[in-house]
């Protein structure tokens, strides 16, 4: 017994699998750590390589997962091959070609973990008998959480572009939104979208934090980006909440949930995603709002009220640029980069 090839290939096993069950069932864990560091590494790589081709970044969402799928396939398959080599009488030929290879050892382990059931090698009566099932377990997990997990993912895909969408269908950023809803004496149904993007963000939270691949699938429509949407969402709730007066305003614990949803977002994301931007993005315009006459307050009284929202915009900022995408602005404003 090779005590060495024994315990090294049981540590990829249990390293691999726990990174594994980590990643597609804990909910609450995120990913894992080995697949987290992958999938954090991989997107640098390719935002220095492909630099602001959004064309190109559309295949980070399917490359960063076909890679820590390949990695996973690769250590089991390694690890399974330790295992049946840490004894030399570990398997059985049965077409007599003489003595195992390491070839054939990660030969049988790759069709004994992916279930093919070749049988020209064949483990040895007893321990090893046990040893192969085990291996043959593992293969069916692996397959089973990873469909389930891939189809998980591209719902949740579907999900954070349709709320990107419906956010940024009113307007590319917060003054237009709200000058969609403004009919003259107050936000005409603007209630109801803003209840349905409170739902549609909570749900987004709760997949990032199952699913953090998320992440990483990248629109090169910023439309569907829901970094953007998110900011747009944000930027309008600033202005309603703090730049227009009180009695103007739509249903305040609307305009709270939505507020809190958006903060619950940046929560989740931050420090494992982004970092706030060194400054805070350009401010809304009240202007733009008074030429469409919504009552807004006084310059003066707004600036400061973002001055106390100054972390959470920096937050925003950062969340946007962390997607390789430029602060959501009219065509006249110069890009916040």
């Amino acid at each position: 017994m090779n005590v060495l090839y024994l315990s090294l290939g049981v540590a990829l096993l249990l390293a691999t699998i726990a990174d594994l069950v980590w990643t597609t069932l804990w909910v609450e864990g995120g990913a894992g750590p080995m697949t987290s560091r992958l999938m954090a590494g991989t997107w640098r790589f390719l935002r220095e390589t492909w630099g602001q081709n959004s064309r190109a970044l559309t295949l980070a969402g399917p490359l960063v997962f076909a890679l820590g799928l390949s990695v996973w396939i690769a250590l089991l398959w390694a690890g399974w091959t330790l295992v049946f080599a840490s004894a030399e009488t570990a398997l059985i030929d049965t077409l007599d070609r003489g003595a195992i290879s390491w070839f054939d050892l990660a030969y049988f382990a790759g069709y004994t973990i992916f279930t093919l059931g070749t049988g020209d090698l064949v483990p040895r009566q007893g321990i090893w008998q046990i040893v192969t099932v085990l291996a043959t377990a593992s293969g069916l997990l692996f397959v089973t959480l990873i469909v389930t997990y891939a189809l998980s993912v591209l719902d949740a895909v579907t999900q954070k572009r349709t709320f990107a969408s419906g956010v940024t269908g009113l307007g590319m950023d917060g003054e237009s939104v709200l000058r969609s809803a403004w009919n003259g004496e107050e936000f005409e149904g603007l209630e109801l979208p803003l209840n349905e993007f409170t739902g549609q963000l909570n749900a987004l939270t709760a997949n990032h934090k199952a699913y953090p691949i998320l992440h990483y699938f990248y629109t090169d429509r910023p439309d569907r980006a829901s970094t953007i949407g998110i900011a747009v969402l944000d930027e309008a709730l600033t202005l309603v909440r703090y730049g227009v007066p009180e009695r103007h305003r739509p249903d305040a614990a609307v305009v709270q949930n939505a507020r809190a949803s958006v903060g619950s977002y940046l929560d989740t994301i931050h420090g494992s995603f982004i970092e706030p931007a060194d400054q805070p993005p350009r401010s809304p315009d009240l202007d733009r709002l008074r030429e469409s006459d919504v009552p807004t307050v006084s310059d003066e009284a707004f600036a400061e009220s973002l001055d106390g929202l100054s972390d959470r915009r920096r937050m925003l900022l950062g969340l946007v640029q962390s997607d390789a995408r430029e602060w959501p602005s009219r065509k006249d404003d110069r890009p916040h980069r």
